[in-house]
């Protein structure tokens, strides 16, 4: 399948832009087992593209810890995955690739992300692309991050492009069903370990294995 009515191309961040996701798994897993939270890093899969507050909650509901204090277990976990950036960020294979492509196609470029302002800023100075993106829109302060389509559906309407015409990128299975549930077109670049399971045939137009194939599908 190949994506011929699209107007504009809207990036998920953490694992699409930037290698983050081993980092939010690995701080994900040391802030909670501080607070007596037996999971591991296969555990943390199950919350990738949640928003910090939804999987700080998802992880108390299952096992209650003392003092409850979302917000700042979520900042701890943030700031580790900020000094990871800062320090060891590295682009996704393909990016500035995809993102030229896009400018070479005049497709409009934004970004859809569950994660922080802080964390955007950090990535976006890093890697040096900010100038690329016509929009760039953070479910940090909605009422729901995805699975919720809001994001995105905001990210069309900065970009003034309907839903329909855009497609979006995504590595988490939560993204693409926020991506799908606001009518967009998808393609799914999940990580290697799990890119062989089945559901992602089921809920993304197209599979790739990284955004130097992007060429292969925006034709």
């Amino acid at each position: 399948m190949s994506f011929t009515t699209l107007e504009a191309v809207i990036f998920d961040m953490d694992g699409i832009i930037i290698d983050t996701e081993p980092a939010w798994q690995q701080a994900e897993v040391e802030v909670l087992n501080q607070l007596g939270v037996p999971i591991t890093v296969e555990d943390a899969e199950i919350t990738t593209g949640l928003r910090i507050d939804f999987l700080v909650s998802y992880w108390y509901q299952r096992h209650p810890w003392p003092n409850y204090d979302n917000q700042q277990v979520a900042q701890q976990i943030i700031d580790k995955v900020i000094t990871f950036i800062e320090t060891q960020g590295k682009p996704m294979r393909g990016v500035i690739n995809a993102l030229n492509l896009c400018q070479q196609q005049q497709l409009k470029i934004g970004l859809a992300t569950s994660s922080s302002s802080d964390l955007i800023a950090a990535v976006m100075g890093k890697l040096g692309i900010k100038e690329y993106f016509m929009a760039i829109e953070s479910a940090e302060n909605l009422k729901y991050g995805k699975p919720h389509p809001e994001v995105y559906i905001n990210c069309a309407d900065a970009l003034g492009v309907h839903p329909s015409l855009c497609l979006a990128i995504e590595d988490s299975f939560n993204g693409l069903v926020a991506a799908r549930a606001a009518s967009m077109q998808t393609i799914a670049i999940p990580a290697e370990n799990v890119a062989h399971q089945e559901r992602w045939q089921h809920i993304a137009h197209q599979q790739i294995a990284h955004l130097d194939l992007l060429d292969t599908v925006l034709k």
